[in-house]
């Protein structure tokens, strides 16, 4: 399916302000986002598409290169165009509206009531950091980590509470959150420290987790790596961070990749690079030679006469594209392999070949000494 025009997802015209682009976005985030639109897929999907068009538009050198070239600008091979990937649509929320993912943003953004401070908290996002090799980026793989975190206690689920335990007013502040005291003249309100300014205690807090609704305990996750990833890639585990309070929601677990280098290939964007050693003989007649690929390999023809450094490319052996933009090249790079021993035979050959060669042998050489003799005059 084709990508619609960025400034048509935002609503507004292509000479619109940096202001108005961030108005509209602003608009059109709250109106979809998934929070506000539970279950609603085509919502979701508009918010992510809200949320590349912000990304491209927002930023002066990605408008400029969308203006040029437009959707092409961010194939991650056209690198000099300003082009790359997008980054999570959530962050990019929090980044426009200054908020850190927590349940208080919404509050304000969506016209909620403010949160309850005896109420569900949200639990924190967490960070893992996996390193990959080489092959398992470019390929994709399934990899199962082992995290230690805070999680919903087991015995209270998440309440704090024990069984037929309720809820009463905080004695010290007397339900209202906070506690007054006097000096002198003036009276000094400050927040409960026994509630926390929620106003309410738990009865019977839970003998395990002591009525936090949350013990440590690890957890193995299953990650799921898809190919084309490289070092800095940032995936989201939904509902593997940290488990909420009293029964709130868990945060999410971002793992961010690192992945080693190969022995034999370099990476450049999809494509990949590839120094193949070709023996003397073998450049000068010409051969067909097998090369590695990242899933075997293949066959290329050496023509007579390959020169040190010719490149052949090798279409759609190379990486696949994590955005969906197929697959890039694999260039092979001839390096001719220069004899370091010889015995008196070879030698003996080799310098009968010499005898008979003349300058056309080698048009290279003759043409840099001739230059070489105009230069020095």
């Amino acid at each position: 399916m084709a990508k619609r025009d960025y400034y048509e997802v935002l609503s507004v015209a292509r000479d619109a302000s940096d202001e108005e682009i961030k108005k509209s976005y602003r608009k059109l985030a709250i109106k979809y986002h998934p929070d506000k639109n539970p279950g609603d897929k085509a919502a979701e999907e508009k918010f992510k598409e809200l949320s590349e068009a912000y990304e491209a538009l927002s930023d002066q050198q990605k408008r400029a290169a969308y203006d040029q070239y437009g959707h092409a600008a961010f194939d991650p091979r056209a690198r000099s165009r300003g082009g790359g990937g997008f980054h999570d649509p959530f962050d990019i929320f929090r980044e426009v509206f200054g908020g850190g993912g927590g349940s208080s943003i919404f509050g304000d953004i969506f016209g909620e009531s403010r949160r309850d401070p005896a109420g569900p908290e949200r639990g924190a996002d967490l960070r893992y950091d996996m390193e990959l090799s080489f092959e398992e980026a470019a390929l994709g793989c399934e990899r199962e980590i082992s995290v230690t975190k805070m999680d919903s206690c087991e015995r209270c689920h998440g309440s704090g509470a024990e069984a037929g335990s309720t809820h009463k007013n905080c004695p010290p502040c007397g339900g209202r959150g906070q506690v007054i005291s006097s000096r002198g003249i003036f009276s000094i309100a400050q927040t409960c420290p026994r509630c926390q300014g929620a106003g309410r205690i738990i009865e019977k807090p839970c003998r395990v987790c002591e009525g936090s609704g949350r013990q440590e305990r690890g957890s193995k996750i299953k990650i799921k790596v898809p190919p084309g990833v490289d070092t800095g890639t940032r995936l989201r585990s939904n509902g593997n961070g940290e488990g909420g309070s009293r029964g709130g929601p868990p945060g999410d677990l971002y793992v961010v990749l690192h992945v080693k280098a190969h022995e034999i290939f370099e990476r450049e964007g999809d494509d990949l690079i590839c120094e193949v050693p070709v023996q003397f003989v073998q450049a000068a007649l010409g051969a067909e030679i097998e090369v590695p690929t990242l899933t075997g390999k293949a066959s290329i023809r050496v023509p007579e006469g390959t020169q040190p450094g010719t490149v052949f490319r090798l279409k759609g052996k190379g990486v696949k594209n994590i955005q969906g933009y197929g697959w890039g090249d694999l260039h092979v790079r001839v390096s001719v392999e220069v004899p370091t021993r010889l015995n008196h035979a070879q030698r003996t050959k080799l310098q009968e070949f010499a005898g008979l060669c003349d300058a056309s042998v080698n048009p290279l050489s003759r043409g840099f000494f001739e230059k070489a003799k105009r230069f020095f005059g």
